[in-house]
């Protein structure tokens, strides 16, 4: 799951950004509204966080033009004003939601984990299973033949997408940007390295693989063989 930030606050940026990661989403973060736009409306996100105070373009310029775009991604308002009339005006931009300054990051992550169950019109799962392996989001712990398997939370990320796309062959391009929150570059490793690592600790030990690599295309992950 990818998430676009815009909060030209850094120590704001910062605890999102932080708690979003921990959670298992892939975060891009803008620090004014104009750059944000143009990421918003190039770039494919399961749901956007936007502040209403930000340089170049305010947050409400934004969620209007995004919508006169025709941008039907998720999009949850912050703001220190939350007076009735500031949240109608913010709801009426084209906003799904609007949370107060100061919030708790758990409120945040819940209503944003809402939004995307609403919009994807499916309930988000809190446990994952393919073949014999099998991972809980909540208590974060991933299993194979009910043998527990430490992962890293880079490894638990990548784990994670490769799950939700079973069977689905997955680009080097895609893995780069859905769990490293960055554009692909064709000169690194980082993928290759993370996946043999991953094979590792997930396939290592089992007779059957379950991480296979597709020639020139990139990864998938299988019930195994």
């Amino acid at each position: 799951m990818r998430i676009l930030l815009i909060e030209d606050d850094r120590k704001i940026a910062s605890f999102v950004i932080k708690g979003m990661k921990s959670a298992g989403f892939a975060v891009d973060h803008a620090t004014d509204g104009r750059s944000g736009f143009d990421m918003a409306v190039t770039e494919p996100y399961d749901a956007a966080i936007i502040d209403v105070m930000l340089p170049g373009m305010d947050g409400l310029t934004i969620v209007k033009n995004l919508r006169r775009e025709k941008a039907e991604v998720p999009i949850i308002i912050l703001s220190a004003k939350g007076s009735i009339e500031d949240r109608v005006r913010g709801l009426q931009s084209g906003s799904d939601d609007y949370l107060t300054k100061p919030f708790a990051f758990s409120e945040l992550l819940a209503r944003v984990q809402a939004l995307i169950r609403r919009t994807t019109g499916a309930s988000e799962p809190t446990r994952l299973k393919v073949g014999d392996l099998t991972m809980d989001l909540i208590t974060r712990q991933v299993a194979r033949a009910d043998q527990i398997i430490e992962l890293q939370p880079l490894e638990f990320s990548l784990l994670e997408y490769l799950m939700r796309n079973q069977a689905r062959v997955v680009s080097k391009t895609m893995i780069m940007e859905h769990v490293w929150n960055y554009h692909f570059d064709p000169q690194s490793n980082v993928v290759e390295a993370r996946i043999s690592r991953l094979r590792d600790k997930i396939d290592k030990d089992f007779e059957r693989k379950m991480i296979r690599t597709v020639r020139g295309v990139g990864y998938v992950l299988e019930e195994g063989s």
